[in-house]
């Protein structure tokens, strides 16, 4: 699971969590029903975006967009209302390319395994396959999956030739460009022509907000292992850096105020609300109070001056081969996504990325006392995502 927007679900409410996660089941499943089990493994936060904005401005007296999803282990064995529809397979077309992508852009680091001769270019196949059963869907729903493509072709050209002195905004051009197509096209499958303009503005700066805060992110591991960094290669500082990605954030907030939704209070919510957290979360280190550990008073075992905590018990690993296939049965079933699961390896017990809470939550995070939100800017002006301020 990839992306910036990963929304805590203190923070998102019953209502808007069973929304957020029925676009989750709907990409996942769009992916599996035109592409097959594997296909499953792209699923990623950002994606299921375009299936948030596409349902969010649909006409409610056109066909519904959700189906009643068969049962799944991850539900108890239960059924489910799952997203549906041209917007749920645009996610999954988008999702498969900037899948290709991102291994694309692995192997050319040679990152881990990849740079094993045989492992990437099984891993271009695989891209490759990725890229054809994007354009297929894609094409399907009516959107020209080339502009994406041509976003990742040109990418590699641009960071070869960039350096010291290079605007950071040249670099991050092609999947602005990328993203901007995709949130644009949204507005023609819900039939509201006048949105593609703000979406595409929205979609810009989204794709440069994910590329920026890729960098930053990865910016001590690509400095240790050698792999090219945009921050780095260009010498933008981090300050800069952090300007660029709060001007973003305001330039998307901006922009969804010029497109008519009608029911918009999940994008909102996920693009106005939990963007800036995403920013926060890349350049430092927020912590969320739902998951924190209790106080350890001085002298007690793990605090400061106290004894050494005793180690768990060891579980044995599994070998490689083994760890793969249990690896790939969690990965068929989104167990890794929704679910606790043990490690494929250590055999530890995890809890799937839904589970995940890493943002500051308190109790005023519900009435938006937490955003700076005071007059005509503040982040809730206009908003319809059931805030008072």
């Amino acid at each position: 699971m990839f992306g910036i927007v990963r929304p805590c679900r203190h923070r998102l409410g019953e209502k808007l969590t069973a929304q957020w996660t029925a676009h989750l089941c709907g990409l996942c499943l769009a992916l599996r029903g035109d592409h097959g089990q594997l296909a499953r493994i792209v699923t990623n936060y950002d994606g299921l975006l375009i299936s948030v904005l596409t349902e969010a401005q649909a006409d409610p007296a056109g066909p519904r967009g959700r189906r009643t999803a068969g049962p799944c282990p991850l539900r108890g064995m239960r059924t489910a209302s799952v997203a549906h529809g041209e917007g749920a397979r645009l996610a999954a077309a988008v999702s498969l390319v900037l899948a290709s992508a991102k291994v694309r852009d692995h192997v050319a680091d040679g990152d881990g395994l990849l740079a094993r001769r045989p492992v990437a270019l099984a891993a271009r196949r695989v891209a490759a396959g990725w890229d054809r059963a994007g354009a297929r869907t894609g094409s399907d729903v009516g959107f020209d999956t080339a502009v994406l493509v041509d976003a990742v072709d040109r990418q590699t050209g641009i960071e070869a030739l960039a350096g010291p002195g290079t605007p950071i905004l040249t670099v991050t051009e092609p999947t602005e460009t990328a993203t901007a197509a995709a949130f644009a096209h949204t507005a023609v499958l819900a039939g509201r022509p006048g949105n593609a303009a703000p979406l595409a503005e929205a979609g810009r700066l989204f794709g440069r907000l994910a590329h920026l805060l890729d960098a930053v992110e990865d910016r001590e591991a690509d400095a240790a292992s050698g792999a090219w960094n945009p921050l780095t290669a260009t010498g933008t500082s981090l300050d800069e850096a952090r300007r660029l990605a709060d001007d973003a954030v305001h330039g998307i907030r901006l922009a969804l105020r010029e497109a008519e939704f009608t029911d918009g209070g999940l994008a909102h919510r996920l693009l106005v609300h939990e963007l800036p957290d995403s920013v926060r979360r890349a350049f430092g280190t927020p912590s969320c109070a739902h998951g924190s550990h209790p106080y350890a008073p001085p002298g007690a075992p793990g605090a400061p001056g106290g004894p050494t905590p005793p180690e768990p018990p060891r579980r044995d690993r599994r070998g490689l081969l083994a760890g793969c296939a249990v690896w790939l049965g969690l990965a068929c079933t989104c167990q890794m996504c929704c679910g606790e699961y043990e490690d494929p390896w250590t055999r530890e017990r995890k809890e799937g990325c839904l589970h995940n809470c890493d943002c500051d939550c308190c109790e005023c995070c519900e009435c938006c006392n937490c955003c700076s939100c005071g007059g005509e800017d503040g982040c809730c002006s206009g908003c319809d995502c059931g805030c008072d301020c």
